[in-house]
């Protein structure tokens, strides 16, 4: 919601927001853009008078324990008859319609390979308007709205969710973009809260399958089974696959340099500064993609060498005595997973992980996936779970891990252990979908008075 803040101020709007506990890096980028954010859900803002209020998923008709609405402002709206829309059927309406747009799907890896994508497209002269949820490096900004050439379609990169789009829509948001260049990353079960099963989110997928006209492309991870069954129930469009040996696309060598194969054939090397296979994967889904719109691999592979990353996606938040603290979104087990073994893969086998993470989305929250913990774990030396606010024992969750794991109720309790097991040499890998307390500058001032 906050890029979609920045597109209709660039556009030319007045625009103000509301949300609880808005945090870096996008309040600080929405302020800088001059919007003013009003914190909580007040139904005063009514005072406004706005020409449309545009509505999060976050909003909803639920009620506190007391019998008071959550959101009275939403009810404000409702009970005055004003206009008010969901964030992506405006983007569909203002930013999108008439433009090529370019959109990212899957479970883990959207971010990252959305400013991969722009990132390519911007490298190689084409100056894409883009929407990331995340603040990508190179841009320093999470939504642009791009150029309009004099001749062809403009380009627009967005990331795609599977998540639903609002209260009063329960499709997937990516529904309303209708994309020509569909990426499908990976696919697996997430989203408990609203998703039955993963059926459930592959049906989903498959509606935004249709949506590609038969000129378009459909962008396929060749290692995903779930995705086979998505287009087995029907595709119109182009395919392109990617990450299995048989694929259109593939790599060879190791992930921070690799070659890119078309079809067997090299095609292009990328060096870069990333690790991980994840992020392997997700190179070679931005490489086909920004293929259907003319940029030639071997451009695309030069352009991934100076690609930055983006904000919380492995970031260094600071050293302190020789331990380095770092920042990361991964929130679902497999992507927990495959950031450990990034980090494995970067600093070798001898030097310690410090793995510490809140299971803050709605689905871990739930529980759904406590039992793939520990086995996301595997990678760190040490794990420290910060378990407020949830419904479930993380202490028997991670009993599987013996003494490798510990368990605070508060930010504070999780700063003295981790701080009581940090030696020199270590690396703290915090991990949460949200602004987990400010731990990361917790430890790093703990740290130094250790």
């Amino acid at each position: 919601m906050g890029g979609v803040a920045a597109l209709a101020r660039e556009a030319g709007h007045q625009v103000t927001g509301c949300d609880a506990g808005v945090y870096p890096p996008m309040s600080d980028q929405l302020r800088a853009l001059g919007i003013e954010l009003i914190e909580g859900f007040a139904a005063d803002q009514m005072a406004l008078k706005p020409d449309m209020y545009v509505i999060g998923n976050v909003v909803s008709r639920a009620r506190a324990a007391d019998g008071n609405p959550k959101f009275p402002l939403m009810e404000a709206i409702l009970e005055a008859g004003a206009p008010y829309t969901s964030g992506p059927q405006w983007l569909a309406e203002h930013v999108l319609q008439g433009r090529h747009v370019l959109a990212v799907a899957g479970t883990h890896g959207k971010t990252t390979t959305t400013s991969m994508l722009a990132w390519i497209l911007e490298a190689n002269g084409r100056q894409p308007g883009f929407l990331v949820g995340g603040v990508p490096m190179n841009f320093g900004i999470s939504a642009r709205l791009g150029i309009m050439p004099s001749q062809g379609r403009p380009l627009f990169v967005i990331e795609a969710d599977e998540y639903d789009t609002a209260f009063f829509d329960k499709r997937s948001k990516f529904v309303h973009y209708r994309p020509r260049t569909a990426v499908l990353n990976n696919l697996e079960f997430d989203h408990a809260d609203i998703f039955d099963d993963l059926a459930a989110i592959e049906r989903q997928f498959h509606h935004l399958v249709r949506t590609v006209p038969g000129t378009g492309r459909v962008v396929v991870n060749g290692l995903e089974e779930s995705l086979a069954r998505v287009l087995h129930a029907g595709c119109w469009s182009e395919v392109r696959s990617f990450g299995a040996t048989v694929s259109d696309y593939s790599a060879r060598g190791e992930p921070h340099d690799f070659e890119v194969l078309q079809q067997g054939q090299p095609v292009g090397r990328v060096q870069w500064g990333l690790s991980g296979v994840h992020n392997q994967l997700n190179a070679l889904a931005a490489i086909a993609a920004a293929e259907h719109v003319g940029v030639a691999p071997a451009d695309a592979a030069r352009a991934l060498g100076e690609f930055q990353n983006v904000k919380r996606r492995m970031e260094v938040r600071g050293t302190a005595h020789g331990i380095t603290v770092y920042d990361d979104f991964a929130h679902h087990p497999t992507a927990i997973r495959t950031t450990v073994d990034g980090l494995r893969r970067q600093i070798g086998k001898t030097a310690r992980i410090l793995a510490v993470f809140e299971p803050r989305s709605n689905t871990m929250k739930l529980g759904t996936m406590k039992a793939q913990l520990p086995w996301s774990l595997e990678d760190a030396d040490l794990a420290f779970c910060h378990s407020g606010g949830l419904g479930w024992d993380a202490r028997e969750a991670l009993a599987p891990m013996g003494t490798r794991a510990q368990v605070a109720d508060s930010i504070e309790a999780l700063v003295q252990q981790v701080t009581a097991a940090a030696r020199p040499g270590d690396h703290i890998l915090c991990m949460s979908n949200g602004g987990f307390g400010g731990v990361h500058q917790k430890l790093l001032d703990a740290l130094q008075k250790a």
